[in-house]
């Protein structure tokens, strides 16, 4: 690769043989192949956009008479320490807003039950455009059960219907019933939604771990193992509003919910995290590059 880049990027090759140094061998037996570009470093696996990123960032940053040259000034230096911050952190930057995004969910009914109803109403009113709310197909806390599912479910014990007297027919009553001190107060996400985001949650903790040797999973997987049973189990509730089909009624369970709504987390972050570590990998080369070349970083920084 490197004599691939020699005619575009003009450099000089000095290779050290580790093995004639004990210190080398000490900091770099289990590292090498290691490149040094100026106080920038490489290591395997290397390719060829981190060496060109490396060496044009080398090449620009030094004036013919050999001083560093600064990047602009102290907003483009401030922008571009920032992107690095985040280019280097960026799991977990993703990871902290889905847990406050999932935690908040269950802040309403905590508000609801220590009698601070307005602030819990907020909660319910930030998240109502993005959840449908049923109250039939969420989780409940502080009451006699965690979810009071609709006859329609046909599982055991009470019934929406019964604790509630309202109808799943009628939407707005089952989005705006939060609960009662006998049943409990509502999750301002609803069952399948928990399960997603609790499943993204879950999997980008553990791709923390991972994150070196996992891949994309293909396209193929995602829609079968992800997309699919989310679609056969949600789809097939709204089967009953087509009259010409004239099909029974259909009720998915919570159980049915979160398996489904989990999987599709999970393989959402298979597919795309391992995408966005590389392309995160590439911006930091290419800034931590740029930066140290012009002398912003050093060697330890970067």
């Amino acid at each position: 690769m490197l004599r691939r880049l020699e005619a575009e990027i003009p450099h000089r090759l000095r290779q050290v043989d580790i093995e004639a140094d004990e210190e080398l061998i000490r900091r770099y037996h289990a590292r090498i192949p290691v490149v040094k570009v100026g106080p920038y470093a490489l290591e395997a696996p290397i390719d060829e956009i981190h060496l060109r990123v490396a060496l044009k960032a080398a090449l620009d940053g030094q004036r013919r008479d050999g001083s560093p040259r600064r990047p602009g000034g102290g907003a483009a230096v401030t922008l571009n320490r920032g992107l690095l911050w985040f280019a280097r952190h960026w799991l977990a930057v993703f990871n902290l807003v889905v847990f406050l995004y999932l935690s908040l969910s269950f802040v309403a009914p905590v508000l609801m039950r220590a009698g601070a109803e307005r602030p819990a109403r907020i909660i319910y009113s930030i998240y109502s455009p993005l959840c449908h709310q049923l109250a039939y197909r969420s989780w409940f806390l502080f009451g006699e059960r965690p979810f009071y599912a609709s006859e329609w479910a046909g599982l055991e014990g009470p019934s929406y219907e019964e604790l509630t007297g309202l109808s799943p027919d009628d939407l707005f009553d089952a989005k705006a019933f939060l609960g009662n001190p006998l049943v409990g107060y509502k999750v301002a996400l609803c069952q399948r939604d928990v399960a997603i985001y609790g499943g993204i949650l879950l999997a980008g903790l553990l791709f923390g771990f991972f994150r070196r040797r996992m891949r994309p999973i293909p396209i193929w997987l995602w829609a079968l193992a992800g997309v699919l049973p989310i679609a056969l189990d949600g789809g097939s509730q709204f089967l009953r509003f087509i009259p010409i089909l004239d099909l029974p009624i259909r009720e998915s369970t919570p159980f049915l919910r979160t398996l489904t709504g989990a999987l599709f987390g999970i393989m959402n972050v298979w597919l795309a995290y391992p995408h966005v570590e590389e392309a995160m990998r590439d911006t930091q080369a290419l800034v931590a590059a740029k930066l140290a070349a012009a002398g912003v970083l050093t060697a330890r920084e970067v």
